[in-house]
């Protein structure tokens, strides 16, 4: 396993109003961090909330390319990002559902407690298939082929790159001591913007070169 400190490019915020930051997701164009009770864009270059969208909004947030999903309560709801509608929604996984990503036309769900992070699909919300981790799973996310998630236990946070089929950690980032980390997302290049839990501040990371083979 390679292991390396995290080099943090950019924080963001605190946000006005914003107490707590759980899922995030990255559109193309902007940021959407899960606040509770609302999904809100946040503009990466100036760092400012541009819009935000009421939803329940307590875990981790994802886009498809088209749509937003997003884990509130029990459910994860699929969000049209222009009007705000609902247009559908699946049962989430049972058992404490953290982080949230689009990959391969299927969900991936994480489940912190759990340590697990399960394939779902966006249709009915079946469990196809489950990763188990040795840590708690935060956030997810995947970028050119690899799976990375966040973890949080106690004053320490990394983010970790593992292996699909059986969870094996390949690569781990360290956060600095007391910077924790809630959703994860990939901007497909070199950027990872990770939720910054209840400091209510979204962080820019640097994604290394050497997790950016295909699987």
């Amino acid at each position: 396993m390679k292991t390396a400190p995290a080099e943090i490019l950019r924080e963001y915020g605190p946000f006005p109003g914003i107490e707590q930051v759980a899922g995030v997701t990255f559109d193309g164009r902007h940021v959407w961090i899960a606040t509770g009770e609302t999904l809100t864009a946040i503009d990466p270059e100036s760092g400012q909330p541009a819009r935000s969208l009421a939803v329940p909004a307590d875990a981790g947030t994802a886009f498809d390319g088209r749509h937003l999903f997003q884990i509130g309560d029990d459910r994860i709801r699929k969000i049209d990002p222009e009007t705000g509608e609902v247009v559908d929604s699946i049962p989430a996984p049972e058992g404490g559902n953290s982080g949230l990503a689009w990959a391969e036309g299927m969900l991936w769900v994480g489940q912190y407690r759990g340590r697990t992070i399960h394939q779902v699909d966006p249709a009915t919300g079946a469990v196809l298939r489950s990763i188990r981790s040795d840590r708690l799973v935060t956030g997810v996310t995947w970028v050119d082929g690899t799976l990375w998630h966040g973890t949080w236990e106690g004053d320490e946070s990394s983010l970790r790159r593992v292996d699909p089929d059986d969870g094996r950690v390949l690569e781990e980032l360290a956060m600095p001591a007391g910077t924790h980390v809630s959703g994860l997302e990939s901007d497909g290049g070199d950027r990872f913007f990770c939720g910054g839990a209840r400091s209510g501040k979204l962080r820019a990371v640097r994604r290394p070169r050497q997790g950016r083979q295909t699987g």
